[in-house]
């Protein structure tokens, strides 16, 4: 069940893909880690969902990972009596907290938060940014605007308030329950939505105390304001193109997105590039030209990880979608070129054994002509610093934990095996060989980097490298 490919993949779980043998197609076509999207569907379809997942995984004898996406707070409008009203561009439109279906000079607000935060000047984005609004005067109560971008404006829409922090928690009840649950039944990675600040994260690592990876996603152009602090605090990142898309000019989002994983690839941290990677293969066989060089820009730009949303979730070819994004990274790495952009953007190891060891490993690789990387890890952090160097070759990863084997699924590069019992760095380079062969990394007689640390058993000491040969064992 290896990959030829070291960026990961991430689908969506939903109608089109909640059956065993549905899952199961999916990650044989090669996804990863699969999302278990919190904003649609009951407790109990993604308990469902999660069931099948661990009993493939049991099967297959294969660490799959689980990422549960928090819905986070919806700022949405009120209702109109006929479902929707046409706004002209230069009338005048009143938003307040007034509990009354709107009009074509109204409509609730029911967010005072947004009112507590706007200024005249501040601009409003209704329905995706359709229509935009200018303040021209606000109370804590309601506001008024001028319409900028005319159009239809119907029940319930979103509203986006760019280049402006609201106090506003990223948890709302809604997500504290889902939260609860995901831990629960054991996710791998949580996914916070509206982040906003390295607060937010603080607040959400207080709640899931250990149990799972935390994913902050990025749609909110004051958390680009706040990016080092929020990558500092993360486990993971996700770059959310919807919503960012909608709050910074579209023109400004290929930089943000690269300006993202630079970070992430700074920190050493996982990243996943997310949102309308495929997105006309939800009701098409095949992606448009555009679709496979932005998933290919990803990859370019060093992504742990690009996500399929509907295309798996509700789409008509969610195999065909998985299977397309696989051609598309195995195609990616394989150019020389790409080798070289790797290189270029290749960060210096920071000041510890680990990180030295990291870098040896990688560069003795290279060098060596070696066929993997095997790295020994309790925590997964060992195996992390060697995904950070972006070595040209397979890191394999043995832990005696599982929850950790899920957690690194997602991790450029990383194939994940349970392995317990070792005692030695003798018995640890015996095992690697016998993995390296068995799944098919490496051949006999050919070479393998092994890091771990010692004495073994005692997390964070990696402080050993050694080369070795791969016997028939």
């Amino acid at each position: 069940m290896r990959r030829f490919r070291n960026a990961k993949i991430l689908a969506t779980l939903g109608p089109a893909s909640s059956t065993e043998e549905a899952i199961e197609t999916l990650f044989r076509a090669g996804a990863d880690v699969f999302r278990l999207n919190f904003s649609h569907g009951t407790q109990d379809d993604h308990r469902a969902r999660l069931e099948i997942i661990r009993s493939i995984a049991r099967r297959l004898k294969r660490p799959i990972g689980i990422l549960a996406d928090l819905q986070g707070p919806k700022l949405r409008i009120g209702t109109f009596p006929d479902g929707k009203v046409a706004l002209k561009a230069g009338q005048a439109f009143r938003l307040d907290l007034e509990d009354k279906p709107g009009s074509t000079e109204r409509v609730r607000l029911p967010h005072p938060e947004i009112f507590a935060a706007l200024v005249p000047g501040t601009d409003l984005l209704l329905d995706d940014g359709r229509i935009r609004l200018k303040v021209v005067h606000a109370t804590p109560e309601y506001a008024e605007t001028e319409v900028v971008t005319a159009g239809t404006l119907s029940d319930r829409k979103g509203v986006n308030v760019p280049g402006v922090t609201l106090n506003i928690s990223p948890l709302t009840k809604k997500d504290r329950a889902d939260l609860a649950f995901a831990l629960d039944i054991g996710v791998d990675w949580v996914a916070l939505s509206f982040v906003q600040r390295p607060d937010d994260i603080s607040e959400i690592r207080k709640l899931v105390d250990g149990q799972a990876g935390i994913v902050a996603k990025l749609e909110k152009p004051s958390a680009l304001e706040h990016l080092d602090g929020i990558v500092e605090l993360a486990d993971g990142i996700m770059v959310a193109r919807g919503d960012l898309g909608v709050e910074i000019p579209p023109e400004r989002v290929p930089m943000a997105q690269k300006r993202i994983i630079a970070a992430c690839r700074e920190a050493g941290k996982p990243v996943i590039v997310a949102t309308q990677m495929l997105e006309s293969m939800i009701t098409a066989p095949a992606p448009t030209r555009a679709e496979a060089s932005d998933v290919a820009t990803a990859i370019y730009d060093g992504a742990d990880a690009v996500m399929l949303s509907a295309e798996t979730a509700s789409g008509a070819y969610p195999v065909l979608a998985v299977e397309m994004m696989d051609r598309i990274i195995a195609a990616v790495e394989a150019d020389p070129q790409y080798a070289v952009l790797i290189e270029a953007s290749h960060r210096a190891p920071e000041a510890t054994s680990a990180d030295a060891i990291s870098a040896a490993a990688r560069q003795v690789a290279q060098t060596l002509n070696a066929q993997a990387i095997a790295t020994f890890t309790h925590s997964g952090s060992t195996t992390v610093r060697a995904a950070r160097e972006r070595p040209m070759v397979p890191i394999l990863c043995l832990t005696p934990n599982l929850d950790v084997a899920r957690r690194l699924s997602i991790v450029w590069g990383v194939h994940a095996v349970i392995d317990s019992g070792i005692t030695s760095f003798t018995e640890a380079v015996l095992r690697a060989s016998h993995v390296a062969l068995r799944d098919g990394f490496a051949g006999v007689g050919e070479r393998l980097v092994v890091t771990a640390g010692v004495p073994f058993g005692r997390p964070g000491t990696t402080n050993s490298l050694r080369i070795a040969f791969v016997e028939d064992v």
